[in-house]
């Protein structure tokens, strides 16, 4: 029988990221591309809705994308997106991260982190 043995779990953390509405699917598909495998995209509003509206300007819509990323995919997903970012006016948008102290059962863990839990050794 091949002895299993536990790998130490990799640390997860949540990115937030607001973008334009028409962009959400292009980085939403940047994102799974850093191995997240859970993402929500709700719609969301601008930090200058609240000036545009007093001013009788209209502010173009907004998506928030929430996703699970690892920790040692987060840097690099954070600098590529601000390359994105810089790209033009159609680019905008922000991102961060914070950070998951815990997540219940190993197979949503597993799921989450887009890595095995147990490693069998031949």
């Amino acid at each position: 029988m091949p002895a299993v043995h536990n790998i130490a779990p990799m640390k997860l953390e949540m990115l937030l990221a607001v973008v334009h509405d028409n962009k959400a699917a292009y980085y939403s598909s940047l994102i799974q591309s850093h191995q997240a495998n859970l993402q929500f995209i709700v719609p969301a509003q601008g930090t200058t809705h609240f000036i545009l509206n007093y001013l009788g300007l209209t502010d173009r819509p907004k998506s928030l994308i929430m996703s699970i990323v690892r920790a040692d995919e987060a840097p690099s997903l954070i600098e590529q997106l601000d390359e994105t970012f810089q790209k033009g006016k159609d680019y905008k948008g922000v991102a961060f991260t914070v950070k998951l102290t815990s997540v219940i059962g190993t197979m949503a863990y597993g799921f989450l982190s887009n890595e095995r839990r147990v490693k069998e050794e031949e």
